[in-house]
């Protein structure tokens, strides 16, 4: 079979976007062929960029090449990033979303919920649309968090299809696993069904459009993590910590995690939760009491910016425990230090892009 460009283009048909279920030629992903005698370049655009998704990519190009023109080729393949302006045009998880970002600890009991429920409320106090999935499989908090404990999503009908309908609290839309589980029934999952449950909450539900989509994952490492970065684009993540060196520990961990070349995902910032202890009736003093601004040297060790120092406020314990997230509340200390910490993230945000 002679090599020609419309040659190429019928063998790289044979190509299909695992998530999209079209061929690349179809969705114009590849650019640029070139064919000089046995000598084939092109590049093609990818919206995942992550190593293992290059990967599989790569492989199947030469493997529909080789099957084409035999084994004496020679390709030159380019696998460059789809520009920002054109990828929300390709993705099949989430197209309406602008800005996937997870939320990760490296151990519980850090407060990662208490942060997550706080930056969705907060980015939906400014204005912005934003949807929260509670993917904590194993102790969703998002229900108590948000005064919805007891409820339950119902289906909508969309393009013949069934989704499901994320309950709305503050502005924020919600889904988690507490709304279908008994609240005091324990969530004992292996690893395929939690993320079998995950990719539910993503792909199955009727998000519409939003500017943010804050993904609470369990704490450390494991299935769900892995799956989460696999099959939804993430924008970055935020790393949760208090100052004690056990927590730092994993909290490094969780970075490294997220900067492995087969994930390459941004990390946006630390947030050094528990940072001090203030009482009600001293509200200028600050006590140390699990170290002090552990996450902070972690952040300049790690070269990744400080989110914020959220200080030990009862009043964001009770918020919490209310369902009514601290940054709701009208100019209190925990809610001036919220508002500082989502400004601060919204500023992350747009220098990373």
């Amino acid at each position: 079979m002679s090599i020609t460009i419309d040659a190429v283009k019928e063998a790289l048909k044979k190509v299909i976007e695992p998530d999209l279920k079209k061929d690349i030629i179809t969705l114009d992903l590849v650019e640029d062929i070139k064919v000089d005698g046995n000598k084939i370049s092109f590049v093609v655009k990818i919206y995942n960029p992550a190593m293992h998704a290059k990967k599989r990519m790569q492989e199947a190009l030469e493997f529909q090449l080789e099957r084409a023109f035999g084994k004496d080729i020679d390709a030159e393949i380019a696998l460059q990033p789809l520009p920002k302006d054109k990828e929300p045009e390709v993705r099949s998880v989430m197209s309406n979303v602008k800005n996937i970002i997870a939320v990760a600890s490296g151990k519980g009991g850090v407060g990662k919920s208490t942060i997550t429920s706080n930056l969705a409320a907060g980015l939906a106090k400014l204005g912005y649309k934003v949807g929260l999935v509670d993917a904590d499989i194993y102790g969703p908090s998002a229900p108590t968090m948000f005064d919805v404990v007891g409820h339950r999503p119902q289906g909508v009908e969309k393009d013949g299809k069934t989704l499901i309908q994320p309950v709305e609290s503050y502005g924020v839309k919600i889904l988690s696993i507490g709304f279908f589980a008994d609240p005091d029934q324990a969530v004992v999952w292996r690893g395929p069904m939690a993320t079998k449950a995950l990719n539910q909450m993503f792909k199955d539900a009727d998000w519409g459009e939003l500017d943010f989509m804050i993904v609470d994952l369990p704490p450390g490492t494991g299935d769900v993590h892995l799956t989460l970065v696999q099959n939804v684009p993430l924008t970055g993540a935020i790393i949760v910590s208090t100052p004690q060196e056990v927590a730092l520990a994993d909290a490094r961990k969780g970075i490294n995690m997220f900067r492995m070349d087969s994930l390459k995902v941004p990390v946006l910032g630390i947030v050094e939760n528990m940072a001090y202890f203030t009482p009600a009736e001293l509200p200028d003093n600050k006590y140390y009491i699990f170290g002090q601004d552990g996450a902070k040297n972690l952040a300049e060790a790690m070269d990744v910016p400080l989110l914020a120092q959220i200080p030990l406020i009862q009043s964001v314990r009770e918020s919490g425990d209310v369902g009514r997230p601290a940054v709701l509340q009208d100019n209190t200390p925990s809610s001036k230090v919220f508002d500082e910490f989502v400004r601060k993230f919204v500023t992350a945000l747009k220098l990373k892009g």
